[in-house]
């Protein structure tokens, strides 16, 4: 049988992808003061054993109050880059699977209780709330705490911290960076003019607009090993009349592009209330489609991408060069070797799994680089052999 290109290797600058399927960033929030803890090893070793080509760490603040919740992780001191090498040295410990980070700032989203007890803002002077900051003094939700407008001075903070996660993020041996510029953080409240009313060189035109998030995205590409890619997470649309829609995402990856982005991962929404979602299997496709069309670097689809064959159609058609699983792999973290089973493809697995392969899929495992075939052989004390 010819190999899905759902698995057909990729390069993007340093990774050597063994297919197309990518994990998302998850948020957790299950963090401590920013630090990792033991939910993270547990959570992130078993995505590390699923087979896919990479994964990605949950959004991570680079400033504690960029934080969405103040249970998130963060990387921006030494308690924070330490807890997090450890979180790393269990999982590389049994996955070879490159490890990437997205870093981000909410803006005017943070300082939000967990999403469990309804993730509603906290006011600052409250436990475990903060003042907020974005480029316009614009509350996300009626009712909220407005964020205080940056100055200059404050957007040069934040740029800075960005570089200086990134740096921890290439201490760490972390294969790449993703900045996050989508879901209505920071980053995107910069890009719409929803959210960015701004009157001077920040705000009013596109060009104005995507100053921060691509200087934002320079400082950190100085930073990181030139050998190791920089990825940048976007909203393609705001799903709302007068917002970010394809035409200017396409212009602010074409920029990113110019610059030396390795590849962007495109989602939508997240900035408004308002917004109108047309919700439905691959429903986000379409915008990465676009995009890959105007664009020459690697374009990730994500968003209801459920069934091996879909995702199969998405990378064979050309509509995306890879597509990412986030709420569908908690739900199956195995599910790349089950799209590997139906397409007739083979797939990593550790070791101590490889009992596991059915008995009709002789070469569904791969271990070390080589077809896994065992022929196990029960012993009279039931040990295998």
């Amino acid at each position: 049988m010819p190999q899905p290109a759902l698995f057909s290797p990729l390069e993007v600058r340093n990774l050597a992808l063994p297919n197309r399927i990518v994990i998302a960033p998850m948020c957790q929030y299950s963090a401590q003061d920013g630090r990792m803890t033991d939910w993270h090893t547990i959570h992130l070793g078993q995505l590390a054993l699923s087979g896919a080509a990479l994964l990605t760490i949950e959004a991570t603040a680079v400033l504690p109050e960029g934080r969405i919740t103040y249970a998130d992780v963060g990387l921006w001191d030494d308690a924070t880059e330490e807890a997090m090498r450890q979180t790393l040295e269990s999982v590389r410990r049994w996955s070879t699977m490159p490890v990437g980070i997205q870093l981000g700032h909410a803006g005017r989203k943070a300082s939000t209780d967990v999403p469990w007890v309804g993730g509603k803002q906290i006011a600052p002077g409250t436990p475990n709330g903060w003042q907020t900051v974005a480029p316009s003094a614009i509350p996300f939700s009626e009712g909220d705490v407005p964020p205080l407008a940056l100055d200059r001075e404050g957007m040069i903070r934040i740029r800075d911290a960005f570089a200086e996660a990134a740096k921890r993020a290439a201490r760490l041996g972390l294969d790449f960076v993703q900045l996050h510029g989508a879901h209505g953080y920071l980053l995107h409240q910069f890009l719409s003019p929803l959210s960015n009313q701004r009157t001077d060189e920040y705000g009013g035109s596109l060009e104005n607009r995507m100053r921060f998030p691509l200087e934002v995205f320079d400082a950190v590409r100085a930073v990181f090993p030139a050998d190791k890619a920089v990825t940048m997470r976007l909203s393609a649309e705001d799903w709302v009349e007068g917002g970010w829609d394809t035409e200017q995402s396409i212009a602010f990856v074409k920029a990113l592009e110019a610059r030396g982005c390795d590849a962007v991962h495109v989602s939508s929404a997240g900035l408004h209330e308002k917004q109108d979602i047309a919700v439905g299997p691959g429903y986000q496709v379409p915008f990465a489609k676009r995009i890959k069309a105007a664009v020459g670097i690697p374009v990730v689809a994500v968003g209801l991408i459920t069934d091996p064959e879909q995702a199969e159609k998405i990378v064979a058609d050309g509509e995306a060069d890879m597509i990412a699983l986030a709420r569908g792999i908690l739900y199956d973290p195995r599910w790349p070797w089950h799209a590997a089973a139906k397409l007739g493809a083979s797939v990593l697995a550790p070791k101590q799994y490889l009992r596991s392969q059915p008995s009709g899929l002789r070469s569904l495992f791969r271990n070390d680089g080589a077809l896994a075939s065992p022929q196990w052989t029960r012993t009279d004390d039931d040990r295998y052999v």
